[in-house]
């Protein structure tokens, strides 16, 4: 393998999936027939040196397709794994097997920490052979809703603009200008509402039938063993959702209030909501080019190990920021498991997600560039997702004694609207993850019926929605449409509002031990994988979320510092 120069320059060599379950018979065979722990080491070293070249391989192919889902030759490369990944599924899983039958478990264990066979009997449980086919299907349809999203062209104010470009809009100060975007944006959702509803309809009976295909009444268990969640359940789920709207929901309808005033409206609706100040919101004052250095700046003053991690991710072009057409409309980091690298990919407009991604992406590529480096497995390396979220919500609250750097004299107002926003963004979170609960467990739903069920959620956890009589297509239900994770990642949503309980958390001791923080916070990266969901909490001295008052002690500091700006 050549060393890492820049993402450019790597090599996509497509995977031989003959030869990869040629090599999978071969290595289950030697687990199986091994007399000593070190033949068993090794069939396991050898099987993540072949897992991790094919992972590259996948990743190079997703994000050269994401940035230009125009360009043939990677849709074609993107659908050739995609239809054949889930056939060599058996073989990966002949090797979790042989792994859970061996003598040598103990030593595995003691060796590498009981999560990792924890994580390898839940891969094993969650997957069957009756799934394949289903699971090709799925992947087919994830990407037609990305090629379909991806391929908006909205032509507004003289310019043709994608679902992330239109989004700038929103907060501009003219009240007419955010009206009239908001409703060119329900326009394209409107105009593709049959092929949209058809997409997500047939998503919903192929999970519904991998669940059954599993032995379970619907697709629900089998979302949360995808998620890896071992050690809670819907109902811990369910408590965590009714402490959301007990708690938070009443003072995010006073958040609404105070800025209905402070821009100077009667009542906020929808297309009020992300105008946070009368004459306009904080916006970065520089492009692309410079936002990245105030990071390296920002990350080289954080600490040692950040800035060694910037220096990493520039020298090596491993971030794809700017907006382009065919660009697809998402944001992620994934990570070129050959070389221990993150890779950060974003559509920027203009707005203070900008400033976001240079923290929440950066803070999941640091977190996976420490676990690189820390544990001794890439089956390791990567944390479940319900604790990821920690690492990129964190870096955000960690960020804002620099916001000078990237917001000028306007530092103040986005540290206000950012955490605002992290406040007013948990309702949201959790009325989808009820919507999915709600899908998954009728998926005979039409898509008339899914509209309205949204739209009975949003009146319960955000009651202060207003679409206006005009915009009927949100009226009746059609904003989650956009939200991508809907499609993709069914049961992932929640982990955006769980993980802003430690992000807060967070918050609140960096008020207090900095040190002691930053301490808990490097433990938390440094982790990855290695251990279960509550441990890993307890392990970097963070609460339950799901215990009863979790909430309200997570996000009490962060309250009172908005009372006090809105009351003052």
């Amino acid at each position: 393998m050549n060393p890492l120069k820049t993402f450019q320059d790597l090599q996509y060599i497509r995977p031989d999936f003959g030869e990869l379950k040629a090599f999978y018979e071969d290595i289950n065979a030697r687990v199986k027939a091994a007399q000593s722990y070190d033949e068993v080491k090794t069939c396991i070293l050898k099987e993540e040196e072949i897992s991790s070249h094919f992972n590259t391989m996948a990743v190079i192919v997703q994000v050269r397709h994401t940035v230009d889902t125009s360009d043939k030759f990677y849709e074609q490369e993107d659908e050739y794994i995609n239809q054949n990944y889930p056939e060599l599924m058996p073989y990966v899983q002949g090797f979790n097997l042989a792994l859970l039958a061996s003598p040598f478990k103990a030593d595995i264990d003691c060796e590498y920490g009981e999560q990792f066979l924890k994580a390898v009997k839940l891969g094993a449980d969650s997957f069957s052979d009756k799934n394949i086919a289903l699971l090709q299907e799925e992947n087919d349809l994830v990407n037609r809703y990305q090629r379909l999203t991806a391929a908006c062209k909205i032509p507004f104010h003289g310019e043709e603009h994608n679902l992330y470009g239109i989004l700038k809009f929103f907060s501009d100060p003219d009240r007419e200008v955010r009206k009239a975007a908001a409703q060119k944006y329900a326009d394209f959702f409107e105009q593709n509402d049959a092929e949209l509803g058809e997409i997500f309809d047939r998503l919903t009976k192929i999970r519904h039938q991998m669940g059954v295909n599993m032995g379970f009444k619907n697709f629900i268990p089998l979302g949360y063993m995808q998620q890896g969640r071992m050690d809670y359940d819907e109902k811990d789920v369910a408590s965590f959702r009714q402490q959301v709207l007990e708690e938070i929901v009443p003072f995010c309808s006073e958040l609404y209030k105070a800025q209905a005033k402070r821009i100077g409206v009667d009542k906020i609706h929808f297309y009020d909501e992300q105008l946070i100040f009368s004459d306009g919101n904080a916006v970065p004052i520089g492009d692309s080019a410079y936002l990245v250095e105030q990071a390296r700046k920002m990350y080289h003053d954080m600490s040692v190990e950040t800035g060694e991690f910037i220096d990493f991710m520039i020298e090596h072009q491993l971030m794809d920021l700017d907006n382009k057409p065919n660009k697809a409309a998402t944001g992620y980091m994934t990570a070129l498991n050959d070389y221990k690298a993150p890779f950060v990919y974003s559509c920027f407009n203009g707005t203070t997600g900008d400033v976001d991604v240079l923290t929440h992406e950066m803070g999941h590529a640091f977190a996976g560039y420490m676990a690189m480096r820390h544990q001794p497995l890439q089956a390791l390396w990567s944390e479940p997702t319900d604790i990821a979220e920690i690492h990129s919500m964190s870096m955000e609250q960690f960020a804002y004694p620099y916001a000078e750097m990237f917001f000028g004299e306007k530092a103040d107002l986005y540290r206000f609207q950012h955490l605002q926003e992290a406040i007013t963004f948990v309702p949201f979170g959790v009325a989808v993850d009820e919507f999915q609960h709600i899908v998954y467990e009728n998926p005979d739903m039409t898509p008339a019926e899914r509209k309205a069920a949204w739209r009975d959620l949003e009146k319960k956890y955000m009651p202060w929605r207003d679409y206006g009589e005009e915009n009927t297509f949100f009226n009746d239900g059609g904003w989650w449409y956009h939200k991508l994770h809907i499609y993709h990642y069914p049961f992932y949503y929640i982990n955006y509002t769980l993980t802003t309980m430690g992000a807060l958390e967070f918050k609140k001791k960096n008020a207090t031990d900095k040190a002691a923080c930053w301490q808990d916070y490097m433990t938390l990266c440094k982790l990855g994988g290695s251990l279960g969901y509550l441990d890993t909490l307890k392990a970097a001295n963070l609460a339950n979320p799901f215990a009863a008052g979790g909430v309200k002690r997570a996000v009490d500091y962060a309250i009172d510092i908005l009372k006090k700006q809105i009351e003052g």
